[in-house]
């Protein structure tokens, strides 16, 4: 942080010869803040993968949270940083089931049917090493699944309703087969059934053996907007989480 000071001193002097003089050097010291940031956070990340490397020895992490949540996408930086593979085990199933995508098995064959698919899959998962996981947000009310899934380190990503609502608004409900069952205004109706959801699962996302809070996090950065939050930055913290859990596992 202190580089980042003298960054923007340098480049944010009293007095500028013109307004277009002081966009420039503003921008300047703009792509120079977010260099700062990025060596700070590439750091932090060297920092992390030192203490937990020979402590999480291969193990795989499980992704866990409400649809939205990013699961995929934080998993996939994840599997980058860790040298891991990556799965989603929802893509997983698609494959077992002759590669009908997950909207169509709810509707051809039912919940049940896709749930059973699913125990299938994380068993088989559960015997792999060096992967990132990312899983249904239904995955957690099966109680054998956390059987199969506690062989490695389970992480909930918890972001707020409110926030789940408004990306599932924005990218469409055509892939989520459980919100496709109530008319009215989009994200009331989204909202609504991320409510009910929520419910029924959120005593399931307790089992995890860490929880990544995004509201946490917005705190600890002082971002007012949970949006502000980058995917990197909710990796560090995953990172931070996993950190303690094994420390936790070794005392």
């Amino acid at each position: 942080m202190e580089v980042l000071k003298l960054v923007l001193k340098i480049t944010s002097p009293e007095k500028t010869t013109s307004p277009e003089e002081a966009v420039v050097r503003e921008v300047r010291a703009s792509a120079f803040q977010f260099e700062c940031f990025r060596v700070e956070e590439d750091l932090m990340i060297k920092n992390k993968l030192e203490k937990i490397g020979p402590y999480l020895d291969g193990r795989c992490i499980y992704l866990v949270g409400m649809m939205g949540s990013g699961k995929t996408t934080v998993g996939q930086i994840l599997s980058k940083i860790l040298g891991y593979s990556f799965v989603d085990s929802d893509n997983l199933i698609e494959e077992v089931v002759e590669g009908i995508a997950v909207a169509d098995i709810f509707k051809l064959h039912g919940e049940k049917f896709f749930r059973e698919k699913e125990t299938e899959v994380l068993r088989k998962l559960s015997s792999m090493h060096g992967s990132v996981i990312s899983t249904g947000g239904g995955a957690v009310v099966q109680p054998i699944n956390w059987k199969y899934m506690q062989k490695g380190v389970t992480i909930f990503l918890d972001v707020p309703l409110e926030t789940l609502a408004l990306r599932i608004v924005y990218v469409g409900t055509a892939s989520r087969p459980l919100l496709h069952d109530e008319s009215g205004e989009a994200y009331v109706k989204i909202f609504r059934q991320l409510s009910k959801l929520w419910k029924e699962r959120s005593e399931a996302y307790t089992k995890a053996h860490a929880r990544v809070s995004l509201e946490n996090i917005a705190v600890k950065l002082g971002h007012s907007n949970i949006c502000n939050i980058t995917p990197t930055q909710i990796v560090i913290e995953v990172l931070v989480q996993i950190e303690s859990y094994l420390q936790m596992l070794c005392d």
